[in-house]
């Protein structure tokens, strides 16, 4: 079956949702949304914690409260969402081949918001070493697996070793501990974690170098920071942090990529190199809040209605790259209008001097105050990109201390 409709919206988490939302409300036209799981909302749907905003009344949102706001703004809005339903790949310029429970289908459309987001690298992708064993999950598992089966110890482990140093390790250990699972210890390479860990030992500057056990997981090889090696007995590890986006889609239609991120090239109105194509949310790198997802779909809505009205598609900007200690920055392409930048560090940086810089030229270098630290983005505003020559070469983005 071969249908069209005026947005296509592949993602049902915050990011898609929310430009969605703000698309039918703007009379877009008949604007869909496709999620491959059975409800809509993505990862906030698993997050049985604050830290999602608030309601009308002020009261704190938890994650699943903030998806079921989300997916009614976007059903009222007048949007179409569809779950259970993945795009598989592409048929041509702005028509998805899509798999659903009815079948077969080809969707065409005048606008494609890819809103896909990001998963965490399981542990084939972490090259760790050993058996492979039950009891291996991401935190997005382990929180799958207690939405599905509800907080019971006999469905997760007894002794558990979260690896990860940041918040969402700390989530992680929150809820291994709120399922009654003790746990072993924490095991993070940093110096120095990122937040507390009440209860469990933290073993710093360390890596799991081994898995052990067959048929269940019986324990964590684990070398420390002075080289020596020991094992942590255990039957549940739980591997957090480092976020690759999905990007499959993107990939399959040839958009470029950004080194630091992998996540697709866009402009500061999250248009790609397709023509019609926009990218939004977590996609674009791993990861932000939710809170910030949500803010990029809506800030793309107002490109894709530019682009429905007829506005041509602009040429390529002037690309940006990250240096030195940083890890990535977006947007990676710069346009005539300034715009703000997204950066994100690689190691923890104390006071460093943020330089912008264009064929060597400085256009912008200052000193911030504070510490940057890898699991945290600083943004940088629109006059740090002011003065960039559209016929010059690329701009870099770098820091020293």
């Amino acid at each position: 079956m071969t249908r069209t409709v005026d947005v296509l919206v592949v993602g049902a988490g915050p990011a898609g949702l929310a430009a969605a939302a703000r698309l039918a409300a703007a009379g877009a036209g008949r604007v869909e949304v496709l999620e491959r799981e059975a409800a809509a909302g993505g990862v906030p749907r698993h997050c049985s914690r604050p830290g999602f905003g608030a309601d009308a009344r002020g009261r704190a949102l938890d994650g699943p409260a903030y998806a079921r706001r989300a997916v009614r703004e976007a059903l009222r809005a007048g949007a179409t969402i569809r779950t259970g339903v993945s795009a598989t790949g592409w048929a041509g310029p702005l028509t998805l081949d899509v798999t659903a429970p009815t079948g077969l289908e080809r969707v065409r459309a005048d606008a494609v918001v890819l809103a896909t987001g990001a998963r965490e690298r399981p542990r084939s992708a972490r090259l760790v070493p050993g058996t492979r064993p039950a009891g291996v999950l991401t935190t997005g598992e382990l929180q799958r697996t207690v939405l599905r089966f509800g907080p019971r110890r006999e469905r997760i482990g007894r002794r558990a070793v979260v690896v990860g140093g940041d918040p969402v390790a700390r989530g992680a250990a929150r809820t291994l501990r709120a399922a009654g699972v003790d746990v072993v210890a924490v095991v993070t390479g940093l110096p120095s974690p990122a937040v507390a860990f009440a209860g469990a030992p933290v073993l710093v500057g360390a890596v799991v170098t081994e898995l052990l056990g067959r048929g269940r997981l019986t324990g964590v090889a684990v070398r420390g920071g002075d080289g020596r090696t020991t094992v942590l007995r255990c039957d549940t590890v739980v591997f957090t942090g480092d976020w690759i986006p999905d990007h499959e889609l993107a990939r399959a239609r040839g958009l470029p990529l950004a080194p630091g991120t992998r996540g697709p090239v866009t402009d500061r109105d999250f248009r790609t190199a397709e023509p019609g194509v926009f990218a939004v949310g977590n996609l674009l790198r791993g990861v932000e809040p939710a809170l910030v997802a949500a803010a990029e779909g809506r800030a793309a809505a107002g490109a894709v209605l530019e682009r429905l009205g007829g506005r041509p598609w602009p040429a390529p900007g002037v690309p940006v790259t990250a240096a030195g200690p940083l890890r990535w920055v977006t947007p990676g392409l710069l346009g005539p209008e300034a715009a703000p930048l997204l950066v994100r560090p690689e190691r923890r940086l104390s006071r460093p001097v943020l330089t912008v810089a264009q064929d060597g030229v400085p256009l912008r270098r200052e000193r911030l105050g504070g510490t940057l630290v890898p699991w945290r983005s600083v943004r940088l505003g629109p006059r740090w990109t002011s003065g960039v020559d559209l016929a010059g070469g690329p701009v870099a983005v770098d820091a020293e201390e």
